[in-house]
């Protein structure tokens, strides 16, 4: 019922900055609580950052001041502004939607290197 596409992916230097976007179609989007996920060759997939349906926001340790989820219902779009970018914030970023069930994007690459 719910289809994600992660776009603003790309190659970053340390210290800069990125602003991933998921826009997700459908009629109830506002419903769904929305998270990023990341995934780095040979390791698990792990929670970034995530927002409610009411706009309350987690973020893991690792991107805590650093990363900043929000999300325009309007727009059917949820966001993940990335700064001070780091080389160990190079993975692959998932969007999530969950509400009764989950959903995954496709990803979307972000390589921080100099």
């Amino acid at each position: 019922q719910v289809q994600l596409v992660e776009s603003g992916g790309g190659l970053v230097q340390p210290g800069g900055s990125l602003r991933l976007a998921c826009a997700a179609s459908g009629s109830i989007f506002s419903r769904y609580a929305m998270g990023w996920y990341r995934q780095a060759p040979g390791k698990q997939r792990v929670l970034v950052a995530r927002i409610s349906n009411i706009g309350i926001t987690n973020y893991a340790d690792s991107v805590k001041g650093r990363f900043t989820i929000s999300r325009d219902n309007a727009k059917n779009t949820v966001y993940l502004q990335m700064n001070s970018l780091k080389p160990e914030d190079t993975a692959v970023y998932y969007c999530n939607a969950r509400y009764t069930t989950n959903f995954w994007g496709q990803g979307t690459q972000v390589t921080v290197s100099s």
